[in-house]
């Protein structure tokens, strides 16, 4: 049996599909009561328990191989709250504990690395058998945008026009967390998951122009007023600010040897959701 917390969300169910695709047994926790449908079709056994109660959570890793924990983005309590559940991963007995982490942790400019961070220095000294994956940004991140550049012409960038990221496919992402999660060899290892390409906004608007059938334009928009002060909004700002600074890329190599393949091209994930759409 596989635990997979937040797996009701986009990173988490990804991950549940990969792991049934394997048709492994897969626990997937969620934080509320209600319907979960596109769980409940994979055939995933769907438990409630909030990531911050962890005396529920001898009952949810009770018989579990392997846990895989994705904390919520952009929440204050996930140092704290990751080192309290890696506790109850060793009391329970879990055989591996896989954490989804960040690609450059250690960049503390942004609050929610800095929690990874630290959470990764715990995972070290949990008494677990250990892994951590690190995936850069998603491709997925930028669907919105494509909709919204397939009406106005415009690819609004909120981390400038110079810098680039290595967006990488969130299955790939998740068939890399299957290999971690199932295969041997791999423990005490740190593995960075980042996407074939460095590509700025410039470049992007051109893919997406491309795709769509129509000349697309990168736009600077550039953040307006102080750092907010709400600890989400804090982190998305710094996080943007830092890109615009510094960009975020990675090298394809780690998710390549992973995969036993390339991860894809953003212009195939493209090419997919406009199929989808």
């Amino acid at each position: 049996m596989i635990v997979v917390t937040a797996a009701g969300g986009q990173t988490g169910r990804a991950v549940v599909r990969a792991l049934r695709s394997r048709d492994l047994p897969v626990r997937a926790v969620v934080g509320h009561r209600g319907p979960r449908p596109e769980l409940v079709e994979l055939g995933a056994e769907v438990v409630v328990a909030e990531l911050t109660q962890p005396l529920a959570w001898s009952r949810v890793l009770a018989g579990a191989d392997a846990f895989y924990l994705i904390w919520p983005n952009f929440d204050p309590d996930e140092a704290e709250g990751a080192a309290a559940l890696f506790g109850e991963a060793r009391r329970a007995g879990v055989g591996r504990v896989v954490y989804h982490s960040v690609l450059r942790p250690q960049a503390h400019s942004m609050p929610h690395h800095t929690a990874k961070d630290r959470a990764q220095e715990a995972l070290d000294r949990a008494g677990v058998t250990w892994r951590v994956l690190q995936p850069c940004a998603y491709a997925q991140n930028l669907d919105e945008e494509v909709r919204r550049a397939g009406e106005t012409g415009v690819l609004r960038s909120f981390w400038g026009l110079r810098t680039a990221q290595s967006l990488i496919d969130l299955a790939d992402v998740a068939e890399a967390a299957a290999v971690l999660l199932t295969e041997d060899g791999l423990d005490g290892g740190t593995f960075e998951v980042a996407g074939p390409e460095a590509l700025t906004a410039p470049r992007l608007a051109e893919l997406m122009g491309e795709a769509l059938g129509r000349e697309v334009v990168a736009d600077d928009v550039v953040p307006a007023g102080d750092v907010p002060v709400s600890y989400r909004a804090r982190c998305r700002r710094l996080m943007l600010d830092h890109y615009r600074a510094h960009g975020f890329v990675g090298s394809p190599r780690v998710a390549t040897a992973l995969l036993g393949r390339p991860p894809r091209p953003y212009a195939e994930h493209l090419a997919d959701l406009l199929a989808a759409a």
